[in-house]
Parts: structure tokens; sequence; C-alpha cells
């Protein structure tokens, strides 16, 4: 996989390009190879648990580095990366249309299976600057977590709301055939994920 410098997510919505003051989680943060292979290599047992799949509008940001129309539609996926029965990680995928033909025609019925596993195991795969933002309660994503059922072990079961740290990038394909193709993975790091 190749690093691509020309779609630069770093000056939206004021994500950061290091991860400044995160902590322990700045190895996690930092690190640019296939997170779901880490995550794999440091438990005894590693799942995918898919919490949404839909066509939506993207935010506003997200739409910004992908070149979405305001009004497009896109394949949002958001699942949990489970470690030895653990949330570790929320992840949350914007994928649009036109880039769900061709080689990764299959990326919108992944199910429970890691989408990293397929964007890391291709070469020609290319992939923007990593960036950094803390989010705090208001944000949608935060939001997102707080929604689901066992968000209280997510966050540790801390009786003041943490703040976590999230990390993105765009990955794209050239498809000589079909066009350019683009993916944005967000990746949102719980409290748990410092256990492993």
């Amino acid at each position: 996989m190749k690093t691509n410098h020309l779609n630069n997510p770093n000056n939206r919505a004021n994500w950061l390009k290091s991860p400044v003051n995160s902590g322990a989680l700045r190895h996690y943060l930092i690190d640019k190879g296939s997170l779901t292979r880490r995550l794999q290599s440091n438990s005894q047992q590693f799942s995918v648990k898919p919490i949404c799949l839909v066509q939506a509008k993207a935010l506003q940001d997200e739409a910004a580095l992908l070149t979405l129309k305001p009004q497009q539609y896109a394949l949002l996926r958001d699942v949990l990366l489970v470690c030895d029965g653990t949330p570790v990680v929320f992840a949350h995928s914007v994928l649009p249309k036109r880039s769900l033909r061709g080689e990764w025609r299959g990326l919108g019925r992944l199910g429970s299976k890691p989408l990293g596993a397929t964007l890391f195991a291709n070469p020609k795969v290319q992939r923007t600057p990593l960036s950094y933002k803390k989010l705090g309660s208001h944000h949608r994503l935060y939001k997102r977590i707080m929604q689901l059922g066992d968000s209280a072990t997510m966050l540790s079961g801390n009786a003041e709301l943490p703040v976590l740290w999230a990390r993105r990038s765009v990955f794209s394909l050239n498809k000589i055939s079909l066009g350019y193709a683009q993916i944005l993975v967000t990746e949102v790091f719980l409290p748990s994920v410092l256990k492993l």
C-alpha cells in the first residue's frame, strides 16, 4: 500500500496532523499498518460486530474529503472491533456508490469481515496520511457509540464521559476501466484498547 498525499484530510473540521497529548494511545494512533492485523496479534479471539449498514448522507467534512455533493448518498458502515469479547475500536466507513464497483464491488457486503484486511491486501490501494481528532460528547460518532447497548462497558464505566481519540484516512484505488474509487475510514479508540 502506498501513501497518497494528493487528498490531505488534515484541512477539514479541525482534524490534526499529529495526535498531540494522546498519551498511551499514541502508539495505536500513529501506526500506519493494518489495525485489524495488530488487534488480531494482541488478542486470542478477534471479531467484527456489525452495527449499522445504511445508505445515508455523510458528515459535511467527510463528504468534502470524498468530493461528494451535499445531496449525494453513500454507504455508511459502522462496526465494533472486538478483542477477547471486549469492544476496543468503533470503526466508521463512508463508501461512495461510485467506489463500490470493480475490485471493490463486494465491500458493501462484508458483514462481519474486516474492511482493513481487504484494503491492506491490495498493493494498488493508496492511503492518505492519517489525521487525528479528540471526539467530545457533542460529536456525531461519539453520540453513535453512546447509543450502543454496552456503551458503559466500552467507556470503562467512567462516571465522567471520556474524550475519545479518533484517526481517519482515505483509501483510494485507481481502477483503470472505472476511474478513481475512494473510501473514508475513521477509527475511534475505546479506553479498553489500552488493556490489550
